[in-house]
């Protein structure tokens, strides 16, 4: 039988939504299932409304389910919000003794269980064994998790979650609920793993010494990961007064020869877009993260929106050539992320990299191997390498645009670098010789660039309808896609991962003529589409959009789809 299941566990934040979610997880995980989970929260500490979202399959799943199979709901305002999300046989199951009951909702006191496993705090833990129970979990299985969860905390602690799971599995096992499932015994399925995390490793896997930020949801959890780990690797880790300084700091450890990044959400790449023109004349290599919210201003600090594209192209004043790559998966984020350090330091350029609050925050099963690379490649010269370190000269024009890179104070080649204009060895210069060959110089940089760009991925590449999209719907449209082949409707994809310098004649080439194409897109003005325009002459059929704030779902892919088949 398929397995096909979404869980939703709602409440007020600080009621522990997301540990719930978390447990859930890693027991599916163990089973040998696959999950794929979202979180929505308000941005506040306690109150409002929140949920975790996890859809668990028998088969790999990289997109969430808009109907919701079983719904647990900690409040009576979170049921009320979510309880026509429910499908037509799911279940509700309620803490408040005053909330309406009817035929798909059952009441479970998890505050009072709570309070017999040692104190209202463990309520959420009741909630997650009264989930497991009803899903068909065995006991066994959820006690283990569970006690390998807490164990750390102490055994007062562990005892009395133990204890909450129990009274919850109990507390439901004879409510009926068609849901309920035959778990496989296969042992654990790959790794938990949500994007920030993927991307935190792959800078620690690109050899990443230094990262500075500044608080910002959603890329804040990035840094979390990253400080986490530099006890145990040599890295350091350092919250600057603002994402300005962030970024300075990046550039100056980077001067240095030390592999840095940063990462931010739109509003702090705002700020740092000054900083990014300094690495770009100053030729510093430079990894930027920008895990994009909506906005403008503080917008909606917690939702998720991919309207940063057309910005980060063209960010800072005048030109100058950057790498711009949207990963679609935690593994790919991993993949990119290597990618990124490794291309900054060959060409001497910025790198930014797009994620969305919604890839940062997910959960997915990855059972991709997340392996670092066997070497990392340096690019940067000493005075071995030098017939005369004397006349070094930090920017000296090359057919390929990049100089040869010397570090400060590292030798007898003098370091000169400065935010001017300059001339070859680094001194400010305002003459128009120079002015020129140093323009020209680092837009020679771009062709050799266009060399290590990744084409656009085709799925079913020849159909006749064509949807193109970038960055995190990847999983979405790629299973819109194949409900739509399951009706009969000739549907494909296109994804983009590798988006400036813009892979024009692949793209060219994979999107073709006479036939429909839609770009799909979580902003208001379908900016890859414009993209395309002007990067190919393609005008797309049209648009499928969306700037909620909330994910794309595969169902609303689908509806945006129907109007043009034929």
């Amino acid at each position: 039988m398929d397995i096909d299941t979404t869980v939703k566990v709602s409440g007020e934040a600080g009621q522990g939504i997301q540990t719930v979610g978390q447990l859930l997880g890693l027991v599916c995980r163990e089973a040998g299932l696959y999950v794929m989970a979202i979180s929505d929260f308000e941005s506040r500490i306690r109150g409002g409304s929140s949920f975790f979202q996890i859809r668990i399959s028998n088969q790999p799943v990289r997109a969430p389910h808009h109907r919701v199979d079983l719904l647990v709901a900690l409040t009576s305002e979170t049921l009320e919000l979510y309880r026509n999300e429910l499908s037509p046989d799911g279940l509700a199951l309620i803490g408040n003794d005053s909330a309406p009951i009817d035929s798909n909702t059952q009441q479970v006191l998890f505050t009072a269980l709570a309070s017999q496993a040692g104190g209202r705090i463990y309520a959420n833990t009741v909630a997650a064994g009264a989930c497991l129970a009803l899903l068909g979990a065995p006991l066994d299985l959820c006690q283990t998790i569970f006690s390998g969860h807490f164990r750390p905390r102490g055994k007062a602690i562990t005892d009395n979650n133990l204890n909450a799971v129990l009274l919850g599995y109990e507390a439901v096992k004879d409510i009926p609920y068609s849901g309920r499932f035959t778990w496989p015994h296969d042992g654990p399925r790959g790794a938990l793993v949500d994007g920030a995390r993927a991307i935190a490793l792959g800078a620690l896997a690109g050899d990443c010494r230094l990262a500075a930020f500044y608080p910002m949801s959603p890329a804040t959890a990035i840094m979390q990961h990253l400080d986490g780990f530099s006890d145990a690797f040599p890295l350091v880790v350092e919250q600057a007064e603002d994402e300005i300084a962030a970024a300075n700091i990046a550039i100056g450890a980077s001067f240095a020869g030390v592999r840095s990044m940063t990462a931010t959400s739109g509003g702090g790449f705002c700020l740092m877009t000054e900083a990014l023109g300094l690495a770009g004349i100053t030729e510093t290599p430079l990894v930027i993260v920008n895990a994009q919210r909506p906005g403008p201003a503080t917008g909606l600090p917690t939702r998720t929106a991919q309207a940063d594209l057309l910005f980060v192209i063209h960010a800072g004043q005048d030109e100058f050539p950057r790498f711009v790559f949207a990963p679609g998966s935690p593994a790919e984020a991993f993949e990119v992320t290597v990618r990124a350090f490794h291309l900054a330091e060959k060409y001497q350029v910025p790198v930014i990299i797009l994620v969305d609050q919604y890839l940062a925050d997910a959960t997915f099963i990855v059972e991709e191997s997340l392996t670092a690379p066997d070497h990392i490649e340096r690019f940067i010269v000493g005075d071995k390498d030098m017939k005369d370190p004397a006349g070094y000269e930090r920017f000296a024009v090359t057919p390929s645009g990049v100089s040869p890179r010397a570090l400060p104070c590292r030798g007898k080649a003098l370091v000169v670098v400065t935010g001017n204009e300059h001339s070859r060895d680094g001194h400010i210069s305002e003459s128009i010789s120079d002015r020129i060959s140093m323009v020209d110089k680092r837009h020679a940089k771009l062709d050799g660039m266009r060399e290590d760009i990744c084409p656009p991925r085709a799925y079913h590449g020849t159909a006749e309808i064509l949807l193109i999209g970038w960055g995190s719907t990847e999983g979405a449209i790629a299973e819109s896609v194949d409900r739509m082949r399951a009706d009969g409707i000739d549907a494909g994809c296109l994804m983009f991962t590798d988006l400036w310098p813009f892979p024009a004649d692949a793209a060219a080439e994979a999107i073709g003529e006479g036939r429909t194409t839609l770009v799909v897109e979580q902003n208001r003005s379908g900016q890859l589409g414009k993209l395309i325009r002007e990067q190919t002459g393609i005008a797309c059929s049209g648009a499928i959009l969306k700037y909620d704030g909330r994910p794309m779902y595969p169902h609303e892919i689908v509806d945006g789809v129907l109007p043009f088949v034929r």
